[in-house]
């Protein structure tokens, strides 16, 4: 593929390990926040995947297992943990459905830019900080909102800095989406399109 540099092209490396957990994590939080309610079980997965989501990418750097297949995996089970953390929260109530619209307007523009990205060879575009940072904080946002859902006494707390996380983090979602298309039109005006 143009431009991406990988180590390897294994399939079984740790960090591909780590998103396939953390990938399996989706549904076990979204039961326990849709089925028992049980709000503390779900932020401890919440935080499991979050921790993960960093510690798979510092190990690919930092072990060089960097691999094709991990450079994929790992924005789709970002964006299908926020997907469904969105659609989980928003069922119960805890979030508002125009967030789940902000957010996930975001990835749908993302995903209209992949079929001009194959023109060029390209799958994907390279993750970038700012968005790894975005993900980072909605990844931590949703779980202080829903702990501030509830009527103990630190709720509140956690309400409001879960609701400055989302606010910042979807700031920071949408801008790292805008640099994304900005590098695509780069990759568009720079790179031959394939016969």
């Amino acid at each position: 593929m143009p431009g991406t540099a990988y180590d390897t092209d294994r399939v079984l490396t740790v960090p591909n390990v780590l998103s396939f957990i953390r990938l399996a994590g989706v549904p076990v939080f979204l039961w326990l926040v849709l089925g028992p309610h049980a709000d503390g079980w779900a932020v401890v997965v919440l935080a499991v995947g979050g921790a993960t989501d960093f510690l798979d990418g510092y190990l690919a750097r930092s072990r060089h297992q960097v691999s094709r297949l991990g450079q994929m995996l790992d924005p789709i089970v970002d964006r299908t943990w926020i997907a469904a953390t969105l659609l989980g929260l928003a069922f119960r109530e805890v979030i508002p459905w125009w967030l789940v619209v902000v957010l996930v307007a975001r990835d749908v523009c993302m995903f209209l830019l992949v079929p001009l990205l194959r023109t060029r060879g390209y799958t994907s575009l390279p993750v970038h900080f700012l968005g790894k940072v975005a993900t980072f904080f909605l990844l931590y946002a949703f779980p202080a909102v829903l702990l501030g859902d509830g009527g103990w006494p630190g709720a509140m707390v956690f309400k409001v800095v879960g609701w400055a996380l989302v606010i910042w983090g979807s700031g920071l979602y949408w801008w790292a989406g805008l640099l994304y298309v900005r590098q695509a039109i780069t990759i568009v005006n720079t790179t031959k399109q394939l016969p």
